[in-house]
């Protein structure tokens, strides 16, 4: 190889360390349990017996059940963004954000996202279908979740519609996932008041 060729090939080479070396990172992001705004324990403080709830069949939209965190930027057009990515699916994020929500809110620590112990017929048996699950960077989050709770015994199905828009508090994707979080805390204790409405044992 000639002294030019040499200094070409080692130029090619250092070109491309430097292209890798100034390529973005992705970041990673998590939701989170939020801590409820108001508790359905008896004013009187006599504590009912924990209530075993399960959280079962969670679907999402296609849209967002990838790892990349989308975002609309317009009526007809979205953002897959390759650098910002949920750290696990949404599949099991949300239930497990629900499940440690609704802990909190009823007071139990027998809320789970798997059967646990004891009698099955005595649980609280939750599903929830996630329509909407879409923000837009620096404007709000919105979550629409159709919800169904299967009562213990021969008792009627509970269900509702919550649907909830969040703004950002920020313009960044921390700011999106933290609404995204708030949101579930509103849904959560929609389920929680269809479970154990407020003033009840």
């Amino acid at each position: 190889m000639t002294r030019l060729s040499l200094s070409i090939a080692m130029a090619f080479a250092l070109a491309a360390l430097s292209g890798c070396a100034g390529s973005p990172k992705s970041d990673f992001y998590t939701l989170s349990a939020q801590v409820p705004q108001a508790s359905n324990v008896p004013a009187n403080n006599v504590q009912a017996a924990p209530m075993t709830v399960v959280i079962g069949v969670v679907t999402i939209p296609d849209l967002v059940d990838r790892p990349q965190i989308v975002v609309r930027t317009g009526d007809n057009k979205v953002d897959i963004d390759e650098f910002a990515r949920w750290a696990d699916p949404l599949k099991s994020q949300i239930p497990r954000v629900i499940r440690a929500d609704l802990a909190q809110i009823l007071n139990s620590p027998l809320v789970s996202t798997y059967p646990m112990g004891g009698d099955p017929a005595s649980a609280y048996r939750v599903q929830l279908d996630v329509q909407r699950f879409e923000a837009a960077l620096g404007d709000a989050a919105t979550v629409d979740v159709l919800w169904s709770v299967f009562p213990p015994g021969k008792k009627p199905l509970l269900s509702g519609r919550s649907t909830v828009r969040e703004p950002c508090t920020g313009s960044g994707f921390d700011a999106v996932v933290a609404a995204y979080s708030t949101a579930l805390g509103t849904v959560s204790r929609d389920i929680a008041a269809a479970i154990r409405p407020v003033g009840s044992p």
